[in-house]
């Protein structure tokens, strides 16, 4: 097989027209033409129909695109592997982050890696857990980072630690000097994340579990709009003991344990199943299994 051939189909696919493809390669249009066709020749298929305006797939054309898809990633993954062994940790990483991790635990890593590796150039990109996935399907960061678990071929998925949900209230609240049922404690007002997010899915899937409906009295798009409004005493919530450290330390909210409920999740790491993963990756994949010790709350207490 012509490779570079291929990377003329694979762009003519990709741009939907011959002309395009032919501006985006920087090569004439006859070029193009002559290329795809002795391609279609050898392959022994017809790859493209071709339109008044543009080009359709055929069947085997689509098959071909998604292969050609993950061959020229993984060739961009070396590519990328090769730079930064020649450049050493000098290079780039890019993290997408569901909320709370993003928030709450993808900083500290970033900053042991800062520590050891002060050249490295680093990204975070934080969004609700179908929002990494795409980041991750689109190759538009390295690795993902989220309290949902994916299901789907092209993404693979493995746990690299935990998290537990905890109920909260402000402080003075009747639950205060008592241990409430789950049920007692959803009778209050709930304040609860947005529908999509990892920690709505992983409650309500729990909820499910006990023949428990309870919608929220307030949907709020971000752990701290939930601390908040409870901390104004709008409601009671769930949230991670990654988020809440803080304001349980100062006193500003309260962990109410609930007599019959307990929720630990696993916190998952997502990656395009066919990407090699940068020394770099690897190395903050390393922090995300054996983080560094957490600097001690009352650090940054006021």
């Amino acid at each position: 097989m012509n490779l570079n051939q291929l990377r003329v189909f694979h762009a003519v696919a990709k741009a939907g027209s011959i002309t395009r493809a032919a501006e985006q390669l920087r090569v004439s249009q006859p070029a193009v033409s002559k290329q795809l066709a002795e391609f279609e020749e050898t392959c022994g298929l017809v790859l493209v129909d071709r339109l008044p305006r543009g080009v359709r797939l055929t069947p085997a054309g689509q098959s071909l695109t998604e292969y050609a898809e993950r061959l020229f990633l993984l060739e961009r993954s070396t590519e990328e592997l090769l730079t930064t062994l020649r450049a050493g940790l000098s290079s780039r990483l890019r993290v997408g982050a569901s909320t709370t991790i993003g928030s709450y635990l993808v900083p500290e890593l970033f900053g042991a890696l800062k520590r050891t590796s002060p050249n490295v150039e680093l990204s975070l990109e934080i969004g609700n857990t179908a929002h990494i996935f795409e980041l991750v399907r689109k190759d538009q960061v390295d690795l993902g980072l989220t309290e949902g678990l994916s299901e789907e071929s092209d993404l693979e998925s493995s746990d690299f630690g935990e998290d537990e949900l905890i109920a909260i209230a402000a402080p003075g609240d009747p639950f205060e000097r008592s241990s409430p049922t789950l049920s007692e404690f959803l009778a209050r007002p709930w304040i609860g994340r947005e529908p999509g997010s990892g920690t709505r899915d992983v409650l309500e899937r729990e909820l499910r579990l006990r023949k428990l409906e309870v919608r929220p009295a307030l949907e709020l798009g971000s752990t701290e709009a939930v601390k908040k409004a409870v901390a104004l005493r709008l409601g009671v919530g769930f949230v991670s003991s990654l988020a809440v450290e803080l304001e349980l330390h100062a006193g500003r909210l309260l962990r109410i344990d609930l007599q019959d409920f307990s929720l630990k999740r696993a916190l998952h790491k997502i990656q395009l199943r066919e990407r090699q993963l940068s020394p770099l990756a690897l190395a903050f994949q390393n922090l995300l299994v054996s983080p560094p010790p957490r600097t001690r709350v009352m650090e940054y207490a006021i």
